[in-house]
């Protein structure tokens, strides 16, 4: 049994039902589900105003009764946060006793600043509303979470398109446009020579290749071994793009930057999704139209009388 702690730093849990939902599910599974207070709580577009959804993030320093920290939803609202989120502390806690802190979207800012400033690795994955709480679990998410939160080694595979390829390096990433807003600030994490994982939701193709231009122009892509591309959820182009698609885009930016770019990961805003310790070492192999990734280094809960089957 899990003691998952939830947190909402971000937008307001407009899906109510589906969060209670969520709760429900991970309580049936047998785990415990605390702090169940900030599913409901608003201000303005916000779960909360900006000192209470701080302290959702800075008490994770001394938080003591949890091993997996849960965020309810992404939306907008940790970049108003980040110049006073104590990551040193949080740190120092993870450092001290590990802590799964798992979420995505625009929460892939507090995950790369806690990368950039202390190494700290978190889980870019499922949420407790949109994902724990869908009408139907995926079992696939499910399955691949709890994989990646007990297994100090796993592996990833899927069909790509890429050419065949070898990389190694530090496992990075999250959303596309938050990676995007931290370049030029101090929470950008430095990586050299990582795999650089990359989603995204409601952005059109050219939008997508506008951001990764950016990362490259900007010097981001040549100093990674590898780019692999997850979902880029409701991004269909339109009668003007004239056959301008994420595939079209997928071989234009291939003809652009030096590294091989891995596309096909389920990964990202979609019910089926893997599950990805940022910060974690991975190992990723591409061979006639199959991709491996590989993926170890990454703190876990104990497995031991856990249940993980799905609900």
């Amino acid at each position: 049994m899990s003691r998952i702690h939830l947190i909402a730093p971000s937008g307001y849990g407009v899906a109510q039902d589906a969060a209670r939902r969520g709760v429900a599910r991970l309580t049936e599974a047998g785990h415990t589900v605390g702090n169940q207070a900030v599913i409901s709580r608003r201000f303005q577009r916000f779960a909360g105003d900006d000192a209470t959804r701080l302290n959702d993030i800075n008490q994770l320093a001394t938080l003591g009764d949890a091993d997996i920290v849960l965020a309810v939803r992404g939306g907008y609202g940790v970049t108003r946060l980040l110049e006073n989120i104590d990551y040193s502390a949080i740190a120092a806690r993870l450092r001290k006793d590990p802590l799964i802190i798992c979420g995505h979207s625009d929460f892939s800012a507090v995950q790369l600043q806690l990368l950039a400033t202390e190494q700290a690795i978190t889980f870019c994955g499922p949420m407790l509303a949109g994902n724990f709480g869908a009408p139907e679990m995926n079992a696939f998410t499910w399955t691949h979470f709890w994989q990646a939160v007990t297994s100090p080694e796993f592996t990833l595979r899927w069909e790509t398109a890429s050419a065949d390829c070898r990389a190694q390096g530090t496992l990075w990433g999250g959303n596309l446009a938050m990676i995007c807003s931290l370049l030029g600030t101090p929470w950008m994490p430095d990586i050299e020579g990582g795999i650089l994982v990359v989603e995204d939701i409601n952005e059109h193709p050219y939008r997508i290749e506008r951001m990764l231009l950016q990362l490259h122009q900007a010097g981001v892509l040549n100093r990674q071994h590898a780019l692999i591309l997850g979902s880029f959820s409701a991004s269909k182009p339109n009668e003007y793009d004239d056959g301008y698609d994420l595939a079209a885009m997928t071989d234009a930016l291939r003809q652009r930057i030096a590294i091989p770019v891995i596309n096909g990961l389920d990964f990202g805003h979609e019910q089926r999704t893997v599950t990805l310790p940022l910060g974690a070492s991975g190992v990723l192999h591409c061979r006639n139209g199959q991709a491996s990734l590989t993926v170890m280094g990454h703190p876990t809960v104990n497995n031991s009388g856990n249940n993980h089957s799905q609900p």
